[in-house]
């Protein structure tokens, strides 16, 4: 994969309101991870299944769903329409039993680059001692997170020199699923 760092991509810094865990208590599932559908009262419903790559899980009756970038509580109002079709008043849970599309990249001037698998939120620094800090002549403050928003991508800086500075501290942000941590 090719990428170009072209000068239209200007950091920006992150703005996060004071309790916002940057959607972290809105998980959405991803491609690969399991999830665990519970049909109450009917096993024949219930089953574990994984997310595919194209983002479907296949149920019995429903065929695929669609269930990369939904909440586990939207799929389960989703699965409960459908299933009402075929059921009568369903209850139903839905449980993301592993996560596995959870990862993000630390690139550049680190001793570690690469992909990194996460299983519970981390932050940028975080990710930094995950990709065993940083080499001799890394620019620690100019740090940024590429993150993908929709079809576009949005540069968030970071200065670590600033994490523990008493005036304007640089706020220690968590990462998303596919974020770049890219270190000059």
């Amino acid at each position: 994969m090719v990428v170009s760092w072209g000068a239209a991509w200007a950091a920006e810094p992150l703005k996060v309101k004071a309790g916002d865990s940057a959607g972290l208590s809105d998980y959405r599932i991803g491609p690969e991870d399991v999830l665990q559908i519970s049909v109450f009262s009917n096993e024949a419903l219930s089953r574990t299944v994984p997310v595919r790559p194209d983002g479907m899980i296949t149920l019995p009756l429903l065929n695929d769903v669609k269930a990369a970038g939904l909440t586990p509580m939207e799929l389960r109002d989703i699965l409960l329409k459908k299933l009402s079709e075929f059921v009568a008043s369903p209850e139903i849970a839905v449980i993301v039993t592993e996560v596995r599309s959870f990862r993000i990249s630390v690139i550049g001037e680190v001793m570690k680059p690469g992909r990194y698998d996460l299983r519970s939120a981390v932050t940028v620094v975080d990710a930094l001692a995950m990709a065993g800090g940083f080499k001799e002549f890394a620019s620690r403050s100019r740090i940024v997170v590429i993150r993908a928003e929709g079809a576009t991508r949005k540069r968030l800086a970071f200065d670590y020199d600033k994490i523990s500075a008493a005036s304007r501290p640089q706020e220690n942000f968590p990462l998303r699923p596919g974020d770049i941590v890219m270190v000059p």
